[in-house]
């Protein structure tokens, strides 16, 4: 399924600079042993449970939805989720966050990219997570040139991947902080980071036909950042898993989509639109309209509930 360069839906086009994301939706083996992790670990609530399903978030409308299936693998080498980014409404609340990490001991990586604080983490069963909080007072993280660039605000340049200062992001904590507590009511689904089996096909899907903008894009990474309405990345691209890479097969535990959340029906129509020119296939669901990008990543497309 390539995008077509001569499809009536290449004409410039750009998203309606409102819409975001919204839920992912994982395949996993157990889904009593994902609820632990996800209330436990990430201070999510439980909002939902029906049968081998459940939905997960900070209260309102699902961050992430689990799917219980038999007999699930983990493949490398595919196309597929390489993390889903949880953004935090400030420094405090990511800080809670990473120290509930740090009671639990459990494994995470903190990392500085200069206009975002971070951390690191697979859930039990490898799905990537990216724990954010914006900092864009402290400078930028680009692309330029065909290469990453990030500068702090006093114009010194950094490597946008230094270990985070853990004890200057704890000081932000307050005394009667708990570290039990669920996530805050504004935290949502900041951007998901794709495999893909080429960056330049999947840059013709999401910007060409659905039209998020693109930030950046490089070939000598292999990487490229889209978004809508400016926001650094909604979507992260790399064929970090080799160029070619294959989808994963049937039987395998991770992505099953993520949904890109319109502000109405108008904005959602013309996308709509654009998906029916260039000819590619897709299926209404009680979601959404559920399409498959060229590499077989899943893709909802809804209007915001």
């Amino acid at each position: 399924m390539n995008a077509q360069t001569n499809s009536p839906a290449q004409k410039e086009f750009s998203i309606h600079p409102a819409t975001a994301l919204g839920h992912v939706s994982l395949t996993v083996s157990s889904l009593e042993n994902q609820l632990v992790f996800y209330q436990q670990a990430l201070g999510f609530k439980l909002h939902w449970r029906e049968g081998n399903r459940a939905g997960v978030g900070a209260g309102g409308a699902d961050l992430l939805i689990l799917t219980e299936e038999p007999n699930l693998k983990k493949y490398r080498g595919v196309t597929g989720l390489y993390h889903f980014a949880v953004l935090f409404p400030n420094r405090r609340e990511l800080a809670i966050a990473v120290a509930r990490l740090y009671e639990l001991k459990y494994r995470n990586h903190p990392t500085d990219h200069i206009m975002t604080k971070t951390t690191y983490l697979d859930d039990p069963e490898g799905n990537g997570i990216e724990l954010y909080c914006e900092s864009p007072e402290d400078g930028t993280f680009i692309i330029e040139k065909n290469d990453f660039v990030t500068r702090r605000t006093d114009g010194t340049l950094s490597s946008g991947r230094e270990p985070l200062d853990v004890e200057a992001l704890f000081k932000n904590l307050k005394e009667d902080d708990r570290l039990d507590a669920p996530v805050p009511p504004e935290t949502r689904v900041g951007h998901v980071h794709l495999h893909v089996r080429n960056v330049q096909e999947a840059v013709d899907f999401y910007h060409g036909i659905i039209g998020f903008d693109v930030m950046g894009m490089s070939s000598a990474f292999q990487a490229a950042f889209i978004s809508a309405g400016g926001y650094h990345h909604h979507l992260g691209l790399n064929a970090w898993q080799g160029e070619g890479a294959p989808p994963p097969p049937a039987d395998a535990a991770g992505l099953r989509h993520f949904t890109i959340d319109f502000p109405d029906q108008q904005a959602l129509d013309e996308v709509i639109a654009r998906v029916d020119a260039a000819g590619l296939p897709s299926n209404k669901t009680e979601g959404g309209l559920l399409l498959h990008d060229p590499s077989q990543n899943g893709v909802v497309l809804r209007m915001k509930s």
